[in-house]
């Protein structure tokens, strides 16, 4: 059965994992993403993901559902969402099926398409200035309009 949260802690990868480690499964893939160091030519200090929680979950589960229909697998996804330091996993992937080949076509699929359809937003805090990512472009947050009152 399909798993999907958001959540604000660390990610725990081994929970995670076990719920897809059936004795049905031999194979079990696990896509972590972290944070690194350099993102368009700037040196990151940390991350900051914000999200509307209950679309968001409601939206990476739909995505897990889609994978274990489509390559009949089991699959989990938790994204963390506030501060996340260098090298600690931003979100996580886990599929399990009987034959390597649709776990990883599983996980492949569920980050690609959560990037593209789950309403998270990254900001890049870099020592030159912070930005807010959207696809490939990183907009300034001194950019960002800001509304005023009346």
């Amino acid at each position: 059965m399909a798993y999907a949260a958001i959540v604000n802690e660390v990610i725990d990868v081994p929970a995670l994992t076990e719920r897809v480690s059936g004795v049905d499964n031999g194979a079990v893939c696990v896509f972590i993403g972290q944070v690194r160091r350099n993102s368009r030519g700037r040196e990151v200090a940390y991350l900051e993901y914000q999200a509307y929680a209950p679309m968001a979950a409601k939206q990476l589960l739909r995505i897990a559902e889609e994978a274990e229909a489509k390559w009949g697998c089991e699959v989990g996804v938790e994204h963390r969402v506030g501060r996340m330091e260098l090298c600690e996993a931003s979100v996580v992937v886990v599929a399990g099926s009987r034959h390597r080949a649709q776990a990883f076509e599983a996980c492949r699929y569920c980050i690609d398409t959560l990037k593209e359809r789950v309403p998270i937003w990254k900001k890049e805090v870099c020592p030159d200035g912070s930005f807010w990512i959207e696809g490939e472009e990183a907009i300034e947050v001194s950019d960002v309009p800001r509304e005023t009152g009346s």
